[in-house]
């Protein structure tokens, strides 16, 4: 049995280009505005990419929904996008700013 997990952001890297909503078979995430309470705790790189970019950032709407197929690793050009283990209750880690 493939063990499950989860798709995490680092919100460091992140641009919001798009590919990971792309490619998703599974519609894991979408394009948004990252929320407020998401951007503490960014280092500076992340905090003037997000300026830059207004703070769009692709979102985990549906981590719950992954496959773990890994399309979205792959083509996430910032190489912003991993897959982390799922504990066995079948949660799994909350994304932070400094992932």
């Amino acid at each position: 049995m493939k063990p499950r997990v989860a798709p995490r952001i680092n919100r460091n890297r992140c641009e919001g280009k798009g590919d990971c909503v792309a490619v998703c078979p599974q519609q894991v995430f979408e394009l948004g505005v990252l929320p407020v309470a998401q951007r503490q705790g960014l280092k500076i790189g992340g905090l003037l990419k997000g300026y830059a970019h207004g703070w769009r950032q692709a979102l985990l709407v549906r981590a719950e929904a992954c496959s773990g197929c890994g399309l979205c690793v792959g083509v996430c050009p910032e190489r912003a996008i991993s897959l982390q283990p799922q504990r066995h209750n079948g949660s799994h880690d909350a994304p932070t700013a400094a992932d």
